[in-house]
Parts: C-alpha cells; sequence; structure tokens
C-alpha cells in the first residue's frame, strides 16, 4: 500500500474529520511530502480540506467525502426489481399478479432480516425501523 492509500485510510477512518498534522506523525513523514499527499487527494475529490486549528497550530481538517450510492437496493425484493417500476400496464394494484410477487419478496426479506437481526443500511438511516 503507497502512502497516499495509507493517508486516504486513515482519514476515511476519522468519521469527524483529522488534521493533517496527526497523518503526518502517523505516517512517519515530513509535513511537505504530507502536504503533497493530500493534494493529491484533494485533486481526486476524495477529501475535504477545512482551515483548523490543533495545539494551538494552524493545520488543516480533513475529511473523506461521503461516497453516493445509488439507492436501487430500495427497488429490490429478493431478486426482483419493482414491478410497478417502467410498468405501462392499465392495471389496478390490488389485482396486480407482479406487484403481488413482489411484495411477498418483500415482506419475506423483511422476515428474513428480523430473523438474523441484520437491517438494511439504508432503512435504518431513515429512522423507520418498522418493516
Amino acid at each position: 500500500m503507497d502512502l497516499e492509500e495509507e493517508a486516504y485510510n486513515i482519514i476515511r477512518r476519522h468519521k469527524e474529520g483529522v488534521f493533517q498534522n496527526v497523518i503526518w506523525k502517523e505516517l512517519d513523514i515530513d509535513s511537505r511530502k504530507c502536504s503533497r499527499i493530500i493534494k493529491k487527494l484533494l485533486d481526486k475529490d476524495l477529501i475535504i480540506r477545512e482551515v483548523g486549528v490543533s495545539n494551538g497550530a494552524r493545520t488543516y481538517l480533513l475529511k473523506a467525502k461521503e461516497e453516493v450510492k445509488e439507492k436501487y437496493d430500495l427497488l429490490l425484493a429478493g431478486s426482483l426489481f419493482s414491478a410497478c417500476t417502467g410498468c405501462t400496464g392499465d392495471c389496478q394494484p390490488e389485482y396486480c399478479g407482479r406487484l403481488g410477487e413482489w411484495i411477498g419478496n418483500l415482506m419475506e426479506e423483511a422476515e428474513r432480516s428480523k430473523e438474523t437481526g441484520e437491517i438494511k443500511a439504508d432503512i435504518e438511516d431513515d429512522g423507520d425501523e418498522d418493516i
């Protein structure tokens, strides 16, 4: 693993951010080399940098940018994609077989999650624990 990856991993580990001087001390490199590594991470748009003060010295607070994840998994029930997505049929939802099958899979998945104690991160993040 190169120093750039190590620096990025340190930044990602500190969810609230980490001061740049901590990184160069942890990697046992000088501040100039650390600045060049941080510049590369900024150029790749992987981190954000804010001016801060640590032990009375001006430094930078570094944070990893949050990865934007697509929310397609909310449309999945097991291996079935939402029956209504892209549907052009003129049907009544209460009598749609495809929708009924999708809802059934969704309920089975919710039961499995309750049994294993696993809740999808997206559901947990929304604060909606009733499945």
